[in-house]
């Protein structure tokens, strides 16, 4: 059996019918039924990825790329329909724009090591914003170490927005040759202004990448209408498995860059005096790939385009408002970041409690959710708190499941007082 015909749902089912493609929101938590609102770290997983990748194990695993069997034919066309998937949910061009790694943050020390060491030069800048997660930190900071690169913060204004007038005279001086930015904030919820970062920047001689982890779960991306140059995005946050996540870059930029990673399946001819490389995407997919991660990964793009992003973005704003208004009415609690266009994302402190116990605390109550940095430090300063507790929605989220946090955080406000 071919795995490209499985995991195929039956249509016109509610968001509401859909919470049963989920079996793992039917157990059960300290007695309680789970309610899950941690999906900004990870999301829960339909039974139609777990079928897709059970079944290639089960019925068709082989190698990619290399065997001239069945399976392996099999195997590679599935593998291939993934990477065809993925372009398509982000409007590429074409699916050799696609690069398969394990996550955003692979994504993003590619580009970092790739682009920034092979093509950027000492002396120039990247701009990055103080809402943006460690992984669009780090990586940067280490290439400014190694290759002489300055690394430029835009601010974010008290309402947790990106302070465009601040990026603008970032901007001003020619120097910023790369704009990584996020798209949507995994501790604020904010969604950044993206067609006007990427006008600004290409006014300006930059290219940009997006951190697309959380916006491209909420809404609909399209690398074309942005006029992006870099988008990265990871599989398990999108209802896929962990250990896959895509980059996709313009391929005449992926064309000037060399390899991340050297080995087999990179090359396209090996002497001991010297290398080629094989054709992109290639170049960057040394080894033997997450072949049955990547399937997974297909199988939750053809899930959530089934269900469509309309009706996922109705109902994940519909939440957010109600979250909004539920937990400002417990006496105590504090949200973070006000941002006029956010998507399904709730950071929120307890007066007199830490965000640890708060969470703690939730899960007696059988509700998961964050608490913590978020791997957002210097975001976590901005705003003066040192950790918060963050609820994060998704497609199986439902109202029921807000007003239950929102009751058993004014419990928690009486154990506090």
């Amino acid at each position: 059996m071919n795995v490209l015909s499985l995991a195929k749902e039956p249509a016109g089912k509610s968001l509401a019918e859909r919470r049963a493609d989920f079996p793992i929101l039917s157990e059960k938590v300290h007695g309680r039924t789970l309610i899950y609102l941690d999906s900004a770290a990870s999301a829960q997983k339909p039974r139609a990825v777990i079928t897709a990748m059970v079944e290639t194990m089960e019925r068709q695993y082989a190698n990619v790329h290399r065997g001239l069997h069945w399976m392996s034919e099999r195997t590679t066309e599935a593998y291939e329909e993934a990477r065809r998937a993925a372009a398509r949910l982000i409007n590429a061009r074409e699916s050799e724009e696609i690069v398969f790694v394990r996550n955003s943050t692979e994504a993003i020390n590619l580009v970092a090591h790739s682009y920034g060491r092979g093509v950027l030069r000492p002396g120039q800048a990247v701009l990055i914003s103080e809402m943006e997660h460690h992984s669009n930190i780090v990586p940067w900071q280490l290439l400014r170490d190694a290759h002489g690169v300055e690394l430029r913060v835009a601010p974010v204004t008290d309402a947790g927005e990106l302070d465009m007038l601040a990026l603008a005279r970032l901007l001003e001086d020619g120097k910023v040759a790369l704009v990584a930015i996020t798209h949507m904030s995994n501790v604020l919820g904010t969604v950044t202004p993206a067609e006007r970062i990427v006008r600004m920047a290409h006014a300006a001689g930059a290219k940009v990448l997006f951190d697309g982890s959380q916006a491209i779960v909420h809404r609909p991306v399209d690398v074309q209408a942005l006029d992006a140059d870099f988008y990265a995005f990871t599989g398990h946050k999108l209802y896929g498995p962990t250990g896959i996540g895509v980059l996709w870059a313009r391929r005449e930029l992926l064309e000037r860059m060399p390899p991340f990673l050297g080995g087999g399946e990179m090359i396209s001819e090996v002497t001991f005096e010297r290398s080629t490389w094989a054709a992109v995407p290639h170049k960057f997919e040394a080894g033997t790939p997450a072949i049955i991660e990547a399937i997974g990964l297909g199988a939750a793009i053809r899930y959530v385009e089934e269900i469509g992003y309309p009706a996922i973005t109705a109902h994940e704003a519909a939440l957010t408002e109600h979250a909004l208004a539920r937990l400002a009415a417990v006496e105590g609690v504090r949200v973070i970041g006000q941002a006029q266009d956010r998507g399904g994302v709730v950071s929120f402190t307890l007066d007199r409690a830490h965000a640890h116990d708060v969470a703690t605390l939730l899960d007696r109550s059988g509700i998961a959710v964050r608490a913590g940095h978020h791997c957002a430090e210097p975001l976590m300063r901005r705003f003066g708190v040192d950790s918060t507790a963050r609820a994060s929605f998704a497609l199986y989220t439902t109202m029921d499941e807000i007003d239950a946090l929102a009751e058993a955080l004014a419990k928690v406000r009486e154990f506090f007082r």
